[in-house]
């Protein structure tokens, strides 16, 4: 293992120089913040458009159906950078309302068939017997399928925050000042890519990390709720 480990360094001493990475570290995590606004004001809107997509996919009117399936299918279909570039350039919008815009419509699509199959589940008979002892269907809803549904899809819903994170780094095509908008000035400006890019990937990956541990904590935290309400 440590043969394993000193090649492995080796390897990166000889790839990228070091002291450059180092000192671009500050730099590049000025731009965390806004990766982070990004990520946390979008998948909140995310979340909320893609669960109002399940309840139009359940209504009586066909129109409406039929407006939801095409939405998730054109928004699953079309690739981040082009929704990014159709609202900044094709309509003419700032950059960040554009990102915010394009980070929140596209993963919805994903987020409602995630929830929609989440709610598919739940076991009809937990509805069935919460309508026998006289709950209508919003208190149902809230307090029997929902809670079920949100422990069946949270595995889903951090791997789409993952890669909404990641996602981020695409707003720096439309002039955001993120964390990949920063590493490509410390990079030009220094004329080495490889060690700033590097970097960058090490520092997404941390992060990531540190998100699918959040995930997982959650995930234990709500299981450890559920036994305890059995």
């Amino acid at each position: 293992m440590m043969m394993i480990t000193g090649f492995v360094v080796g390897s990166l001493t000889g790839l990228i120089d070091l002291h450059l990475a180092i000192s671009s570290i500050p730099t590049i995590l000025s731009g965390l913040p806004m990766s982070l606004f990004l990520l946390v004001t979008c998948f909140i809107l995310a979340n909320i458009l893609g669960f109002l997509l399940v309840l139009i996919r359940q209504s009586h009117w066909a129109i409406l159906r039929w407006i939801a399936r095409f939405y998730i299918s054109f928004f699953r279909g079309v690739p981040m950078l082009v929704i990014l570039f159709i609202t900044y350039f094709g309509f003419n919008m700032d950059a960040i309302p554009a990102a915010v815009l394009s980070f929140t419509i596209a993963p919805a699509a994903f987020i409602s068939e995630y929830y929609r199959s989440a709610l598919l589940g739940v076991d009809l008979g937990q509805y069935e017997a919460a309508r026998s002892l006289g709950m209508n269907r919003y208190v149902v809803l809230r307090y029997v399928i929902l809670p079920q549904a949100l422990r069946i899809a949270l595995p889903s819903l951090g791997n789409v925050m993952v890669d909404m994170f990641k996602g981020t780094s695409l707003a720096a095509m439309i002039t955001v000042s993120e964390m990949f908008m920063d590493a490509k000035i410390v990079a030009g400006a220094n004329q080495d890519y490889m060690s700033i890019y590097i970097t960058l990937a090490v520092i997404y990956w941390l992060l990531c990390c540190l998100l699918s541990w959040g995930q997982s904590w959650l995930e234990g935290r709500l299981d450890f709720v559920a036994k305890a309400e059995e």
